[in-house]
């Protein structure tokens, strides 16, 4: 896991439009795992774009901080 949020925007630049899979930690009992693209990178906020049937598209934005603290997990292909 990185340790510091610099290394983290820095790992999410390098894969700007590729797939990584976004696993969300919703409860105690309960994950939800994505197929997504990262789309954008900004200072404190990146966006995804979720997969979803067919050929439609959901957008999500997380702060970098949500994986660091394992809010969140981001899987590069």
């Amino acid at each position: 896991m990185p340790a510091a949020l610099a290394e983290i925007k820095e790992q999410l630049d390098a894969h700007k439009g590729k797939t990584v899979t976004l696993t969300t930690h919703e409860s105690r009992h309960r994950n939800i795992t994505h197929e997504a693209i990262v789309r954008e990178t900004f200072r404190s906020v990146f966006v995804l774009d979720l997969k979803q049937e067919g050929n439609e598209f959901d957008r999500a934005s997380f702060n970098y901080t949500d994986i660091l603290t394992n809010n969140i997990e981001i899987a590069f292909a």
